[in-house]
């Protein structure tokens, strides 16, 4: 058996090594996304850190992983979880970082089934777990799980400060324990609209946006609907729905929910107003939408979302945004960085595109502070607090909990300078998936 590769430099004692516990690119997953990015971004933070990956792959399939990959998990299988957690024990690894979404850790079914409790027993080494999602109202066997968690975690990482105060009091993890680190997103200079919809091919047109994974849980069709109020005031508006369907979903279903769409589009008289780009794209790609965006929306149907990685990047490139009221949104968008809207409600979501479309100057205003909130999230600004937050744990080992405070100080900082101004914005300017060409952030 070849020697695993991280043998190839010794024991580690000054450089940093992190063991990823999560899905990977090539397979087609939010969680993919956002580890390579935070991975990628700490190693940018500081080049001497070693990362490796003990890689989630589904029940029935794997991928082919590079040499970074040196453990694996099989979905569904408790014992494979604990079989990574004693190879990584043996690895020169100094501490573990776990991005935890429900459905790869663990079966739904009457109760939440967790199979990263084995991992935790079996595993040696200081442990921060990353939450991707916490529930406000969660069942016994969904808190019962979240709380093992907080027990054998040195730190627990939420993104909002709603999903912090969740944890502590209703999931009674330890205050101590819980911080808060933004959702990453990629530094962008919200500039050449115009020119960046030339280069789109959509020259001329008002456009609005919707990027990621297509589901039902989007809540596409309402926006869809909104269309017809919106063409009527704005003849010249196009909704470009971005992203590929949602892989699991194409497994079940096929492509049923994107047929019912395209079919609601055609009833509504909206062929020359809506656009789908059925593809996986490259984050240059992913960028060049979003600048050229008028307006983002995202009309999602689930109150309770904590992190949407299609909103952040939004913020972060300056977008005036429109979202349904999930928790995410409503902590984001608070201080005039964005309008709500009601949920499963097209007359919603048309009255506030038309309320930003309508007016240039709240347009203005609302791209001004979304960008300097957002620019607080880029990845150089997360990979930089996260290592501090994975230095500290390792130096003090498993059972002691750093002292870090639960709110980037920058970031809280924003939230009030955002309510002012961002001088120099130009404003001129125009999940979870990534394969080896093309992402989703969902």
């Amino acid at each position: 058996m070849p020697e695993p590769v991280w043998a190839l430099h010794g024991t580690l004692s000054n450089p940093l090594s992190i063991a990823f516990v999560s899905t990977h690119p090539p397979r087609q997953c939010g969680i993919a996304t956002f580890t390579s990015d935070l991975a990628d971004a700490i190693v940018n933070a500081d080049s001497s850190v070693r990362t490796w990956w003990a890689a989630l792959d589904e029940a029935a399939s794997s991928h082919p992983y590079g040499s970074e990959v040196q453990w694996h998990i099989r979905q569904g299988d408790p014992a494979s979880y604990r079989a990574a957690a004693e190879q990584i024990n043996a690895a020169p690894v100094d501490i573990v970082s776990i991005q935890h979404e429900f459905g790869l850790y663990g079966l739904w079914g009457e109760t939440f089934t967790d199979h990263l409790t084995p991992f935790l027993q079996a595993l040696r080494k200081p442990v921060v777990t990353t939450l991707h999602t916490v529930l406000p109202q969660p069942s016994s066997s969904v808190r019962a799980a979240v709380q093992t968690i907080g027990a054998y975690s040195e730190a627990v990482v939420a993104m909002a400060e709603v999903a912090c105060r969740i944890l502590v009091q209703t999931y009674g993890v330890e205050e101590r324990k819980v911080q808060v680190i933004p959702h990453g997103v990629p530094p962008i200079q919200p500039r050449g609209r115009s020119r960046t919809k030339e280069a789109l091919g959509l020259e001329g047109r008002t456009v609005i946006c919707t990027f990621g994974l297509v589901d039902p849980r989007k809540g596409l069709e309402y926006m869809i609907r909104a269309m017809t109020a919106v063409v009527a005031r704005h003849p010249d508006a196009l909704y470009v729905i971005v992203g590929r369907t949602h892989p699991e979903l194409v497994r079940r279903e096929g492509e049923s929910y994107r047929e019912r769409l395209t079919g609601l589009v055609a009833t509504h008289g909206l062929t020359d107003h809506v656009m789908f780009v059925d593809e996986y794209l490259e984050l240059e790609q992913v960028i060049k939408y979003l600048l050229a965006s008028d307006v983002y929306v995202t009309p999602y149907l689930d109150p309770n979302q904590i992190t949407s990685g299609t909103l952040a990047y939004a913020l972060g490139a300056g977008k005036a945004i429109v979202s349904t009221r999930y928790l995410h949104a409503v902590e984001s968008l608070a201080g005039g960085r964005g309008l709500l809207a009601d949920f499963h409600s097209e007359h919603s979501l048309a009255d506030a595109v038309l309320g930003i479309l309508d007016n240039p100057a709240l347009k203005r205003q609302l791209e001004h502070r979304a960008y300097a909130y957002g620019r607080l999230m880029a990845w150089p600004e997360v990979g930089q607090r996260t290592l501090e937050l994975y230095r500290r744990v390792a130096a003090t080992g498993a059972g002691v909990v750093p002292e870090l405070a639960r709110v980037p100080d920058r970031l809280a900082a924003g939230r009030s300078m955002a309510r002012t101004s961002a001088a120099g914005v130009e404003t001129s300017a125009g999940a979870a998936l990534l394969t080896p060409k093309g992402r989703d952030v969902s």
